[in-house]
């Protein structure tokens, strides 16, 4: 960098004087296209279920999800990312592979009241299996080729329901190639891929695992999930994800990983998620309650951080409180 003038002659508060001239050079700038809104969908009519733990958001049956997603697009939330809960589970996720499954019915349901919503869904057999885990078990662990089996299926079946994305979050190897091979062999060449690249092991998906009723029922996550202390571990992921075929990489969650976001935008130059997860939420709402800080504030103040980390796409459940401030 060459060298510049000091004070006197630079005055770097110069502008910083009002508004308008901060507005004007602001290197960072947070708009409703950058957000995507989680939902979760559950059985049954007429029902949303409040998830105590993440204020706002709620389990809702296919026709409140509906009304859910106008009332979303129509404030300005374009895309929306789905979980389902379904009406059973299995012990290897392949409630979730079928046409008449929840999200698929769901994907068909908004697809016809709201042609124009973008529909994302999240790939992972978490919420559909009994034991909770991401995928097939075998001797006490995940195994995983078997899990790729039932997680290309799903990848199939959505995309056959009406998704214009899907977005494997298991974080088995090799998933991405996978799908991909099976997308393009049923026909959805052009259905793009958003994968979970960078899924850490982390204490901040407590209030999901309530939402989408997908507490593992013994062990943790730690053989699939990363390890929250590597980094390089998480460059050789995206890496191997981008070879295999995804188009959008993500990282997860973002709050405490801005360094992987920083990264795996400068060292490979592809579009990047970060999923602003349950945790980092309603953290946020939990301190603002006690008014020991100014939420809105913190909120955006977050969701500015991620973006100038290097996100082109944010995944939060603050996107409806977003957008408001934005237009007012």
């Amino acid at each position: 960098m060459a060298t510049r003038p000091l004070f006197p002659t630079t005055r770097m508060r110069r502008l910083r004087y009002n508004d308008h001239v901060r507005n004007m050079i602001a290197e960072t700038t947070l708009t409703a296209d950058d957000l995507v809104m989680p939902l979760f969908v559950c059985p049954g009519e007429n029902i949303s279920k409040p998830i105590s733990s993440m204020p706002g958001n709620s389990q809702m049956s296919i026709d409140v999800l509906v009304e859910r997603c106008k009332e979303l697009f129509f404030m300005g939330v374009k895309s929306v990312l789905l979980f389902g809960i379904p009406e059973h589970k299995d012990l290897d996720g392949t409630c979730a592979t079928q046409d008449h499954s929840i999200v698929q019915r769901a994907v068909r349901a908004i697809r016809e009241e709201l042609p124009n919503i973008y529909i994302i869904a999240d790939i992972c057999n978490c919420e559909y299996t009994t034991h909770g885990h991401c995928g097939t078990i075998i001797d006490g662990d995940v195994d995983n080729d078997l899990t790729l089996e039932t997680l290309s299926k799903q990848a199939v079946s959505l995309a056959k329901a009406g998704v214009d994305m899907v977005a494997p979050s298991d974080m088995m190897d090799g998933r991405v190639g996978e799908m991909r091979k099976a997308l393009d062999r049923n026909g959805y060449n052009k259905t793009p891929i958003m994968s979970y690249s960078a899924k850490y092991a982390s204490g901040f998906y407590g209030p999901f695992r309530e939402a989408a009723e997908s507490a593992p029922q013994f062990g943790n996550r730690a053989t699939y999930q990363m390890d929250p202390r590597n980094s390089e571990e998480a460059m050789r992921e995206i890496e191997m994800d981008i070879a295999e075929g995804a188009d959008i990489v993500m990282v997860k969650p973002a709050l405490s990983y801005l360094d992987i976001i920083y990264r795996a935008k400068h060292e490979f130059n592809m579009p990047v998620a970060a999923y602003n997860v349950s945790g980092e939420f309603s953290m946020v709402h939990a301190a603002a309650e006690k008014d020991w800080i100014d939420g809105e504030r913190v909120m955006l103040e977050i969701l500015t951080s991620i973006k100038r980390a290097g996100a082109d796409i944010i995944i939060t459940y603050h996107a409806p409180e977003v957008v408001r401030l934005l237009k007012s």
